[in-house]
């Protein structure tokens, strides 16, 4: 499945021919988003129709290790995730 994703240079080809721009003004303005998101992550970083970047705490817990089964501890961390906005599920998915 992952041989049928568009690459970074279809996707710039493809914006720069929809939006009449050069492929390399194109790079900059994803290039400027990701940055932006990257550092309004810690805020809550939305894309309106697809969704928003958000960092969330997990709690410390206990879990196995696999190999051993033997009870280890895994610390608390802060991890960041992307909640997809229901406008993408209903157009990637079809609405229910």
């Amino acid at each position: 499945m992952a041989s049928n994703s568009m690459t970074k240079s279809k996707i710039m080809d493809h914006l720069s021919e929809k939006m009449g721009v050069t492929k390399k003004v194109a790079n900059e303005f994803v290039e400027e988003l990701i940055t932006l998101a990257y550092k309004e992550a810690k805020n809550g970083f939305t894309i309106p129709g697809l969704g928003k970047l958000v960092l969330q705490n997990r709690k410390a817990r206990m879990g196995r290790n696999p190999q051993t089964g033997e009870a280890i501890k895994i610390p608390a961390k802060k991890v960041c995730k992307f909640r997809i906005a229901k406008a993408c599920k209903d157009a990637v998915l079809g609405k229910k």
